[in-house]
């Protein structure tokens, strides 16, 4: 799971929280924050204030009575305009295909086809659902209830009751999310939401795919193709994707894309240094096809994304 050490709208949960498959918070913030991706699936509900985020959609406004949805592995940024509060629900992808399952349970086989299903269907990673601040009032004392038995930390007592919060919230905004008819390819679903069902709990991560993540995370600019990663970890081309795909929601080379993304962004933002000089030191040496991924990745492109970061740092110092 990718994260920054700095206090994030997106901010990661795990280092908090019992192991749940969902957990909620409720935070305030008032500094902008760089790109950033989660391995799980996020709802984050504006409650007061106001941000620009950045992400696939583009550079999109959020306010009270907007609801931010974000797949497994995709990056989004956030400028607050003077301050935010959110309150943010993180659920494990297993478990969201789960109900997908239940959900359609009369014309689906197995939780495989389910999977299936639900690559067809939520085809979009990022979405801003504007729900209105009457529907979102609604949610309120339904997330209030989630974040208080997030807090306790007692997953196993508190199951059936968050179970049943979440279901609410998740009744009042389904009519909100976009969803397609469209098939999409199987290169496409690796990085689209949700992501392949992954296991993470009940059977160890495998060691090779931990070590393969490691040495993206760890040399991101080496020219990596899948054939050296591969050799790196002894495992075969198909072996390395599909474990990788299982274990992360995306291919070895699209983590790779992320992460040259999210090293990027910082350098963009604290440095002075060239948008080709930036790119070669990622590991992109077409500084054309760096913008590309940049803006296909957060929505900006990088001379938008730096230029914004410049404008908004002095009220962010203030």
């Amino acid at each position: 799971m990718s994260a920054h050490t700095q206090p994030h709208l997106l901010e990661d949960a795990a280092a908090s929280r019992a192991v749940a498959p969902i957990i909620a918070r409720t935070r305030s913030y008032h500094r902008r924050s760089d790109p950033v991706a989660y391995d799980c699936i996020r709802l984050i509900v504006v409650r007061d204030g106001s941000a620009i985020l950045f992400s696939e959609f583009g550079q999109q406004p959020v306010k009270l009575g907007d609801v931010i949805l974000l797949g497994a592995n995709t990056l989004c940024g956030s400028e607050p305009e003077g301050h935010i509060t959110v309150t943010t629900i993180d659920a494990d992808t297993d478990y969201v295909i789960d109900q997908v399952f239940w959900q359609h349970v009369g014309i689906l086989h197995d939780r495989l086809d389910a999977q299936d299903f639900a690559a067809t269907i939520y085809t979009e990673p990022a979405q801003i659902l504007r729900l209105g601040e009457t529907r979102a009032g609604m949610l309120m004392p339904w997330l209030d209830e989630l974040v208080a038995l997030s807090a306790e930390g007692r997953p196993v007592e508190t199951f059936y009751r968050m179970q049943a919060l979440w279901f609410s919230v998740a009744h009042v905004i389904a009519p909100f999310i976009k969803t397609s008819q469209v098939r999409t390819s199987s290169t496409e679903r690796a990085t689209a939401w949700p992501t392949s069902p992954r296991i993470r709990r009940f059977s160890p991560l495998r060691a090779e795919v931990r070590k393969a993540a490691d040495l993206l995370r760890s040399e991101p600019e080496r020219r990596w193709s899948v054939t050296d990663l591969a050799n790196e970890v002894h495992l075969s081309k198909s072996q390395v994707g599909r474990l990788f795909v299982d274990a992360f929601g995306k291919s070895p080379i699209a983590y790779l894309t992320m992460l040259r993304t999210e090293r990027m962004a910082a350098l963009l933002r604290t440095t002075d240094a060239s948008i080709t000089a930036i790119a070669q030191e990622v590991g992109w040496s077409d500084p054309d096809f760096a913008a590309r991924q940049f803006r296909r990745s957060v929505g900006l492109t990088p001379s938008d994304y730096r230029t914004l970061s410049r404008v908004q740092a002095p009220q962010a110092a203030g």
